[in-house]
C-alpha cells in the first residue's frame, strides 16, 4: 500500500483536498478526528492530560473542556509542546493501526492521512510520499478570519503559532497551491492521484 501524508497551515484546505481523494477511491484519515477520539472521555490520554494541566480542564461530564485546554495552551510554546508530547504519539499509533488495517483489506490502495502538525511532530516520515498544500498568505489569513470569526490579529497569530508555509513545503514530494477556486485546487489533487497510481 502506498502511504500518502496531506499537511499545510491552517485554513490551507486540507480536508477539501483529501475530500477529493476520497471521491478518487483512495482510504482517507484526518488526523483531527484521531486527535479527538484519543482524548475522549475515559481514555488513557485525557487521564494524562488532567495530570498535566489539571482538572479544570476536564468539563463537568468527564470529557475535556478544549475552550479551557485551548487557552492555557494556545500562547505558550512550552505548554504547547507538553500536550502534543500526549496527543502525537496516541494519534500516530492510531493512525499506523488504521494504515495496517487497510494494507490487510487492498495492498494495492493508496491511504491518506490528514494531519495539520505531520512535519513538527516528525510523523511525516512515515509516509512513501508527502502533500502539502499551500495557499497565498493574504488569502490564508482571509479565509482564517471567514471561516473561524476570527479578527485579524487573532487570525494571524494562530498562523503564526505554527510552522511557515514556505518552510513546509521543503518538505513535500507534491505542492497544492490552492489560492484559486476549488476547481483548480480538484485538478491539481487528481493529477497529483494520477502519478501516486503509478508509484503504487
Amino acid at each position: 500500500m502506498l502511504k500518502v501524508g496531506l499537511t499545510g497551515s491552517i485554513a490551507a484546505g486540507k480536508s477539501f483536498i483529501l475530500n477529493v481523494f476520497r471521491q478518487l477511491g483512495c482510504f482517507t484519515l484526518d488526523a483531527d478526528i484521531t486527535a479527538r477520539e484519543v482524548v475522549e472521555r475515559g481514555t488513557a490520554g485525557l487521564r494524562e492530560i488532567a495530570e498535566r494541566f489539571g482538572t479544570e480542564v476536564i468539563a463537568a461530564d468527564g470529557s475535556l473542556d478544549r475552550g479551557k485546554l485551548g487557552a492555557i495552551v494556545f500562547y505558550d510554546a512550552s505548554k504547547r509542546a507538553i500536550l502534543n508530547s500526549i496527543v502525537h504519539p496516541l494519534v500516530i499509533e492510531s493512525q499506523d493501526r488504521w494504515l495496517g488495517e487497510n494494507e490487510k483489506h487492498d495492498p494495492n490502495g493508496i491511504a491518506l492521512v490528514d494531519a495539520a502538525l505531520m512535519i513538527e511532530s516528525g510523523g511525516y516520515k512515515r509516509f512513501d510520499r508527502l502533500i502539502v498544500a499551500w495557499c497565498e498568505p493574504d488569502i490564508l489569513l482571509h479565509r482564517l478570519m471567514s471561516r473561524n470569526g476570527l479578527s485579524e490579529e487573532a487570525a494571524k497569530r494562530r498562523i503564526e503559532a505554527q510552522m511557515p508555509q514556505e518552510q513546509k513545503k521543503l518538505y513535500a514530494d507534491f505542492l497544492i497551491d490552492t489560492s484559486k477556486d476549488h476547481d483548480n485546487t480538484h485538478r491539481q489533487a487528481v493529477d497529483i492521484f494520477h502519478e501516486l497510481e503509478l508509484l503504487k
